[in-house]
């Protein structure tokens, strides 16, 4: 259960207890209209969805796939694994990103540019 619905169970228990809106307000350090807001509803509001923030890594996206699409063609041998992808990036590119950051986009990645080029069936491709 999300920390705000949590809050909100308590406001409703603290009104339904005869608590005033204003005490209540004070109490939880939130205006009064969200007090009222969350007495007057049943279910707490969805959170809002936040667009995805940048990361270090979004400059060097399009070398990373530059280096996978040259790797379909490649024997199995001389494929480019992540710890060499992410070497490649900070030498030759001075990028400042963590290998985590490489390691989860390749694991992303990798399988939506198999089935871009028809190397992969279409059901392999997480959505």
């Amino acid at each position: 259960m999300p920390q705000m619905a949590k809050v909100e169970l308590s406001i409703r228990r603290d009104h339904r207890d005869g608590m005033k809106l204003l005490e209540i307000a004070r109490k939880y350090n939130a205006s009064w209209r969200t007090i009222r807001k969350a007495v007057d509803s049943v279910w707490p509001e969805p959170r809002k969805k936040l667009p995805p923030r940048a990361t270090a890594l979004d400059p060097y996206k399009a070398v990373v796939d530059g280096i996978l699409r040259a790797d379909l063609d490649a024997p199995r041998k001389q494929r480019h694994t992540v710890t060499r992808i992410f070497h490649r990036l900070v030498e030759e590119h001075g990028a400042e990103v963590s290998y985590q950051q490489v390691r989860r986009y390749v694991a992303d990645r990798k399988p939506q540019i198999l089935v871009e080029s028809g190397k992969a069936p279409t059901e392999a491709a997480p959505t």
